[in-house]
Parts: structure tokens; sequence; C-alpha cells
């Protein structure tokens, strides 16, 4: 599905999660980082993004992540994300 439809946000999303649990986070993190290149308000890839910078223990990367999915929840109005974006903010800042 990903060969016909390549920018698909959700297919990039999916198959990320997938190399994850495939143990690949590396993987994963580029094609996120991708996907919001082309798609910013796909936001439950900044949260996704976050934790996989913070099992990479790239702190500064995922506090930057949460920050700026913080930013975009705002943007669109979409409360949810912006509560779940700030706890895992609040939770890496204690």
């Amino acid at each position: 599905m990903l060969k016909l439809e390549p920018n698909d946000s959700f297919l990039n999303y999916a198959c990320a999660l997938e190399y994850a649990k495939a143990n690949d986070v590396t993987k994963a993190i580029q094609l996120i980082e991708t996907l919001l290149l082309r798609d910013e308000n796909y936001l439950g890839a900044y949260y996704q993004l976050g934790k996989y910078y913070e099992q990479t223990q790239d702190l500064p990367k995922a506090i930057s992540t949460y920050t700026k999915g913080i930013e975009v929840a705002k943007k669109i109005k979409n409360n949810k994300a912006l509560g779940e974006l700030n706890e895992a903010l609040w939770m890496l800042e204690d």
C-alpha cells in the first residue's frame, strides 16, 4: 500500500510503528520526521516521535518535538492531543 501511496501520512505513521515494534527505532524516527515535514498537522506523530527520542535518550529533541506538537494542537484546536503532549512534556521536565 505504501508503494502505491508513498506520501500517505497514516501509512507512513503505521510503517514507523511497525519498525519500532521490530526494534528499529532509528528507522521509525526517520519515517516520522519525514512525515512531519510533509504534514505538520499529523498530531499523533509528535507524541510518538517524542517517545522515540526519549527511548534513544535524545531528551532535547523529545522536548522540542512535544513543544512543536503543542503549538500545532493549539493552532488546530485539538484539546485532547494538547493535553497528551503537555503531559508528556511535564513528565520529561520533572
